[in-house]
């Protein structure tokens, strides 16, 4: 592989373990689990990974290591850092027993089910380490849903005399990597399962996941092109810029960016559904911003938008989930050459409010919600361009206003892939060297169906608390193309949570005054306040703790 100076500088770096883990570790039994809700269904669902106990490790003497023979999947989108993951996991199962092999299946679960591996020894491991992307074995998006593909993946694995897979992915394909881990079980095949939290929009957290790995480096790239764009937009003078940032389901990265950058405007979602503020009113919201600044001879902002903003809109999450079944359950709709046919067929499937709603909506942004779905049966909102409706809308709206005596001139972006496959900023390269490490420790103490974790992470590594929770904890019941299905609960913005409320406290100065903050670059090398720094969401959620230890110390 070809590096550039930096590549080879950061494949020297070392990353960052808990002291807990740093020699050898015994388990810590905790109490047992239940599922965040839906508890009697989801029993049923998992009579044999349901209830499992909180895992934790400690510094310990005692040395009982098994030879194991693991796969690895990286599933669904990249995300800074899975390189780390694969690296930690690597060398713990290389430390606990030389013996071990690694293998890495090709293309995501395609390779699971075709039986594509690689094994990956230390030469092609060290070749990626600390690097971003997921090239090492690459990715996808299959989902492995049914009793034959269940069949396939344990044949392919007993073939190859693999008992342990590490499925790395977001909130569905932890999902998936739980109803396997079932149904290894309830077959007692010998192939354990364990998940690692991948997704850089945030949405996979809770009380024991307290980010997804990713997330802190795409927000950091994000904030660099924020800010740079909030600098040229300062010095011209004269351009808004519409700025839709990742975050189909939840408004994580468009917080942190705001809270990094200081916008003059960052929508978000969670809050345009709690107070059903429709599209007129997000727009008439944004107008007045622009009056207000035009009137200080400002004619220039900032404006973030997440990428799920119309799934979160009342009547338009409610047109696009009818939508969901409406195009699941007629794949005629596929089959129609004219636009004005597909329209016609859904209006006329559609509820009498959702038709209303649907007939009103300009023709693009109309045909934009009626695009095929993902492979989860989701609107693909990647494809419907938010930020350019919102600009089309304001532009018009000010036009209208007598009173509008100043200049809009517009730009629309779009940060999505510019993030994915950044090289992973310390944190992440430790976060995920961290979670690659401890799920070889699950696996070493026998474990299936849990999901590795890394607690207090707004502090110094070497404090952080490495373990196991149930993957089967995190879920809960939601229609998916059309059917009820269990899945990881989405964790959405909080708006009682302190980055949230302090976003809050700031965004009418913000509004008006031109108050951006320039980020710059990821910093790799230097003071360790600099380049070692969590994400100001994870500061923010954690201070509280940090001050009250402060205290009692």
């Amino acid at each position: 592989m070809i590096k550039s100076p930096l590549q080879k500088a950061r494949s020297r770096y070392i990353p960052k373990l808990p002291k807990s883990l740093e020699k050898s570790v015994s388990l810590v039994t905790g109490e047992v689990s239940e599922s965040i809700a839906d508890q009697k269904a989801i029993k049923a669902m998992f009579p044999h990974t349901y209830g499992l106990p909180l895992v934790t490790f400690s510094p310990s003497d005692i040395t009982e290591n098994q030879i194991m023979n693991v796969g690895v999947v990286l599933s669904g989108g990249q995300a800074p850092g899975g390189h780390n993951v694969i690296s930690g996991l690597f060398d713990a199962l290389k430390k606990l027993n030389k013996k071990n092999q690694l293998f890495g299946f090709i293309g995501g679960p395609d390779g699971l089910l075709n039986n594509s591996f690689i094994e990956l020894d230390e030469d092609i491991v060290d070749d990626y380490r600390n690097t971003g992307g997921f090239d090492i074995i690459g990715s996808g998006r299959t989902k492995i849903e049914d009793e034959a593909s269940y069949d396939r993946v344990i044949a392919n694995c007993l073939k190859n005399n693999i008992n342990a897979l590490v499925i790395v992915g977001g909130d569905d394909s932890n999902t998936n990597a739980c109803v396997l881990a079932e149904y290894f079980k309830e077959r007692n095949v010998g192939i354990q399962v364990i998940g690692c939290p991948k997704t850089i929009d945030g949405d996979l957290k809770n009380d024991f996941i307290e980010t997804s790995f990713g997330f802190d480096t795409a927000c950091k790239v994000y904030s660099e092109l924020i800010g740079n764009i909030q600098r040229d937009a300062n010095s011209a003078k004269k351009y808004w810029h519409f700025i839709k940032l990742m975050g189909r389901s939840a408004s994580h990265i468009s917080l942190e960016c705001a809270l990094k950058t200081q916008p003059n405007i960052a929508i978000i979602s969670e809050e345009i559904e709690k107070y059903k503020l429709t599209l007129n009113k997000i727009v008439g919201q944004i107008a007045e911003i622009v009056k207000k600044r035009a009137n200080k001879g400002e004619n220039f902002g900032t404006v973030l938008i997440p990428e799920g903003l119309v799934e979160f809109m009342p009547s338009i999450k409610k047109l696009i989930a009818e939508l969901n079944d409406i195009l699941a359950s007629q794949p005629e709709y596929y089959l129609l050459k004219t636009s004005q046919e597909k329209r016609t067929l859904i209006t006329e499937a559609l509820s009498e409010e959702s038709a209303k709603v649907y007939s009103s909506l300009p023709a693009s942004f109309a045909k934009q919600l009626s695009l095929d779905r993902d492979p989860h049966g989701n609107v693909q909102v990647s494809k419907i361009e938010t930020e350019k409706l919102l600009i089309d809308m304001v532009a018009d709206r000010l036009d209208k206003d007598q009173s509008f005596h100043g200049k809009f001139n517009a730009q629309n972006h779009f940060f999505g892939y510019e993030g994915r496959c950044a090289a992973p900023s310390n944190f992440d390269a430790d976060y995920c060297y961290s979670l690659g490490y401890t799920a070889a420790l699950l696996i070493n103490a026998g474990k299936t169906g849990y999901m590795a974790f890394i607690k207090n992470t707004a502090q110094s590594p070497e404090n952080w608390i490495a373990g196991g929770v149930p993957i089967t904890m995190m879920m809960n019941l939601e229609r998916r193309n059309g059917d009820v299905k269990p899945v990881i609960q989405k964790a959405l913005v909080d708006l009682k949570g302190k980055p949230f409320l302090r976003f809050r406290s700031m965004r009418k100065e913000w509004a008006t005054n031109t108050s951006y903050i320039y980020p710059g670059p990821i910093q790799y090398f230097g003071p360790s306040e600099v380049c070692d720094a969590p994400s100001e969401t994870l500061f923010l959620e954690q201070e509280t703790i940090q001050q009250e230890e402060l205290v009692m110390v």
